[in-house]
C-alpha cells in the first residue's frame, strides 16, 4: 500500500470534497436514513444501506438513463429499490411449520437467492436462480406416480409446487422419506412453468440439482450421519472396489470454490472445482462440469458436505490434473446433503478518522458484519465508504471509488489478469483484475475515475497488501465514471467549471463547456483500435495486429476510429491542449471514422475549418500520473488531457 504525507492526504481530501458525484452519493444516503423508522425513539439508528450498495444503485440507473438523470429520477430509484429490499425481510403472514423453523434460523442468504414472493410476482425464474426452500408438504398427484414438493421460504408469504425429480423418488417414496414437511433445501437450475401455461398457478418443472439440509444438532439427522456417512473416508477408496461396483458415502468439509475454462472435445467447457477436506485431513476434488456447474450456487465454502454414492473417476484416464489419482463426480445415483456453515457475526468498530467525511454522520461506534471460519470480514453492506488506508488483510465485499494511476497486463499463461493502480484520497493500492477469457470493461485509461465492487484483499508474493477482483465473483462489479454518458449530461452530477479552474491534481472527470479552436493546433488520423478494450493495435512484424493495452492477437477484433488531438478554449480566455480517441471523437467531429477515412485528402485537411467554435460539454481527465503516460501517446507527448465524454451544445 502506497500512501503520501498527512499534508498531502489532507490536500487531496479537499480536492476530493468537491466531488460532485460524492456528494450526491451523501445526500442520497441521508435521505435514505430519513425513510428508517426511529423504532427506539431515542435517535439510535441501525447502519442502514450500504455505501457500496448506494453508489452501485446510482451508477446502474446512470447506465440505464443514459441521456441524462435528475435528483428525482435518482432518489425515486433509490428509495423503491431500498423500500424493496427492506420488504423482503419483514415480517410476513407464513406457514406454521416455517414460523416453528425460523427461530433457529441463522444462516446467510446464498449469493443468488431468490424468493418464492419475487417468482410470483416477475413470473420469471433464472436457471442460476437459487431456492433456499421449506416442505410445506409432500404429495403424489392422484392417479399418478408424480411425486411434488410444495414450498415456502423465511421470506415469502406466497408457496410454490415443484415436480421432484425422478432421481430422488426414493427419498420421497417411504413413509418415512427424508424429504418431508419441515425438510429444508437448497435447489437452482429450475424452469418456470407459469400460470398460463397450465394450471391457476405457476409451479416449478423438475430439477437434478436438489441438495438436502441436514441439522447436527437434530437426533434424527445426526443418526443419519453417523450410521451412513461415517464408515468411509477419502482414504478408503479403491479404484479397483470401485471397477467391481462399491460405492462410498463420504462426509467432508468444503475448503475451496473455484471455476474454471477448459478446452473441451467440442469447444470451451465450464468446470467448478470443489475442494473438500474429511475428518482425517484428507483433500480430494469434487468436479462439476457444463450444465452441473450451476449446482456450486448452492455450496458455501465452511459447509459440510455429505456425498451419497458419488461417481469415482481416474484422473489418468480422463486425463485430469489433479493431486491425486481419482476424484470426484456428480453421478446419476449420486445424492448430496449440506450441512450449511452459519457465519459468525463480528463486531467492527466504526471510527471518525481523518479519511471519513463527517457528511457520513456517524451515529453508532460498532455495525455487526458476518466474518467467516477462516476469519475474513464481509464488508458488503459497510454503512460507509472504505478508503485504501482503512483496508486490512482478510477484508472481503470491499468497495473502492478513485482514480486509475496505472494499469498493465500480467504476463500469466494461465489466466488474463491485469494490475491496476487505484488511488484516493488516503493512498494508493494495486487491485489484480482476473478475467474468465478477455477484458471485458471497455476503455480504461490512466486518471479515470472506476468504481470497483466486490474486491478481497490479500498479501501479494511481496508480502504488501493488494487488493483481488473476480469477473464473475460475488458482488463484482468495475464502472468508469469518466465515460458514462450520464455524467455530464446531469447537471447533479457535475459542475461545470471554466476551463481556468480545472487542476492537475483532482481525482475525478472535470466538466467544461468550451469550443474547439483548430486554427491553434490540431491533428486528426484514423487509426485501428481493439474493439474489446478500446486501445490502438500495432501492426506486427507477421503482418498480424497485436493490442498495445491486451498485448494479444486481435485480428478478427479491430474496428477504425479517430486518434484525435485538438486546442479547446472557452470564454475565461484559456486555452488547452487535450485528445480523445473512440465515440468521443466522434461526437467532437460528427463524423464517422469510415466517412472521414472515405474523404479525399484535401477535404480532409480541410475538414477542421467546419468544426470552428463549435460548442461542447466536455469531460476532461488528467492522462498523466507520477509519470506514467497512458499507451495511447507517446512518453514525450505534451498532452496532458484526454476528453473522455463530449456533447455538442445546441
Amino acid at each position: 500500500m502506497e500512501g503520501g504525507s498527512a499534508i498531502d492526504v489532507d490536500n487531496r481530501q479537499e480536492k476530493e470534497e468537491e466531488d460532485p458525484f460524492l456528494r450526491f452519493v451523501e445526500y442520497a444516503r441521508s435521505e435514505l436514513l430519513s425513510l428508517e423508522d426511529d423504532s427506539n425513539g431515542d435517535g439510535s439508528r441501525t447502519a442502514g444501506c450500504g455505501w457500496s450498495w448506494i453508489v452501485s444503485r446510482i451508477l446502474k440507473t446512470c447506465i440505464a438513463y443514459s441521456s441524462g438523470v435528475t435528483p428525482a429520477i435518482l432518489l425515486s430509484e433509490l428509495s423503491q429499490a431500498w423500500i424493496g429490499q427492506r420488504r423482503v425481510g419483514a415480517p410476513k403472514k407464513r406457514h406454521e411449520v416455517i414460523n416453528h423453523l425460523k427461530k433457529n434460523h441463522r444462516r446467510t442468504k446464498l449469493p443468488n437467492t431468490v424468493t418464492i414472493d419475487s417468482i410470483c410476482e416477475k413470473n420469471f425464474l433464472s436457471l442460476n436462480s437459487v431456492l433456499e426452500a421449506v416442505i410445506i408438504d409432500a404429495f403424489v398427484l392422484p392417479g399418478t406416480n408424480i411425486h411434488m414438493l410444495t414450498l415456502g421460504d423465511y421470506w415469502s408469504s406466497n408457496i410454490i409446487d415443484l415436480y421432484l425429480h425422478r432421481r430422488f423418488y426414493d427419498l420421497a417414496g417411504l413413509q418415512n422419506g427424508i424429504l418431508k414437511k419441515g425438510r429444508e433445501v437448497f435447489l437452482t437450475g429450475c424452469y418456470l412453468r407459469t400460470a398460463t401455461e397450465g394450471s391457476g398457478h405457476p409451479r416449478l418443472l423438475p430439477t437434478e440439482y436438489l441438495v438436502i439440509l441436514l441439522d447436527e444438532d437434530q437426533d434424527d439427522d445426526a443418526m443419519l450421519l453417523g450410521a451412513q456417512f461415517c464408515s468411509d473416508s477419502f482414504s478408503s477408496i479403491s479404484l479397483d472396489a470401485v471397477n467391481k461396483g462399491a460405492s462410498y458415502s463420504l462426509y467432508a468439509r468444503i475448503e475451496s470454490i473455484e471455476s474454471a475454462e477448459i478446452q473441451g472435445s467440442f469447444g470451451p467447457l465450464q468446470r467448478q472445482q470443489i475442494t473438500l477436506v474429511d475428518g482425517d485431513g484428507v483433500a480430494l476434488k469434487f468436479l462439476l462440469w457444463g450444465e452441473q456447474t450451476i449446482l456450486a450456487n448452492l455450496f458455501s465454502v465452511g459447509s459440510m458436505l455429505a456425498l451419497d454414492k458419488p461417481y469415482v473417476a481416474s484422473s489418468v484416464e480422463c486425463d485430469i490434473e489433479t493431486t491425486g489419482e481419482f476424484y470426484l463426480e456428480y453421478g446419476s445415483a449420486t445424492q448430496l446433503y449440506l450441512v450449511p456453515y452459519i457465519q459468525h457475526e463480528e463486531q467492527v468498530c466504526v471510527t471518525l478518522t481523518p479519511n471519513s467525511h463527517p457528511s457520513q454522520g456517524l451515529r453508532f461506534s460498532q455495525v455487526s458484519l458476518p466474518c467467516d471460519s477462516q476469519g475474513t470480514i464481509d464488508f458488503s453492506n459497510y454503512p460507509f465508504r472504505s478508503f485504501v488506508v482503512d483496508l486490512r488483510n482478510k477484508m472481503t465485499g470491499i468497495s473502492l471509488y478513485g482514480v486509475v494511476t496505472d494499469i498493465i497486463k500480467e504476463d500469466n499463461i494461465q489466466e488474463t489478469v491485469f494490475s491496476l493502480r487505484i488511488a484516493d484520497t488516503s493512498g494508493e493500492i494495486r487491485a489484480k483484475l482476473h478475467f474468465g477469457t478477455f477484458w471485458s470493461l471497455g476503455r480504461v485509461s490512466l486518471g479515470h475515475t472506476v468504481f470497483i465492487s466486490g474486491l478481497t484483499c490479500t498479501p501479494s508474493k511481496q508480502k504488501r497488501l493488494e487488493v483481488s477482483w473476480f469477473e464473475n465473483g460475488s458482488g463484482a462489479s468495475f464502472i468508469n465514471l469518466s465515460c458514462l454518458p450520464a455524467l455530464i449530461n446531469s447537471s447533479c452530477l457535475h459542475k461545470l467549471s471554466p476551463l481556468s479552474d480545472i487542476s492537475y491534481q483532482t481525482s475525478y472527470a472535470q466538466v467544461c463547456r468550451v469550443w474547439l479552436d483548430p486554427i491553434k493546433y490540431y491533428y486528426v488520423n484514423t487509426r485501428f483500435s481493439h474493439s474489446l478494450c478500446g486501445h490502438f493495435v500495432n501492426k506486427m512484424p507477421g503482418g498480424f495486429f497485436e493490442c498495445s493495452f491486451c498485448h494479444i492477437s486481435c485480428d478478427a477484433e479491430i474496428v477504425r476510429t479517430f486518434h484525435l488531438k485538438i486546442t479547446l478554449s472557452d470564454d475565461s480566455s484559456t486555452k488547452i491542449l487535450a485528445w480523445c480517441t473512440g465515440q468521443t471523437a466522434m461526437d467532437l467531429l460528427q463524423i464517422s471514422p469510415e466517412e472521414f477515412y472515405d474523404l479525399p485528402e484535401e477535404e480532409q485537411l480541410m475538414y477542421p475549418s467546419s468544426l470552428e467554435n463549435e460548442r461542447f460539454v466536455v469531460a476532461l481527465v488528467n492522462c498523466k500520473r507520477d509519470g506514467c503516460v497512458t499507451d495511447d501517446l507517446l512518453p514525450d507527448d505534451s498532452i496532458s488531457w484526454e476528453i473522455t465524454r463530449a456533447y455538442k451544445c445546441e
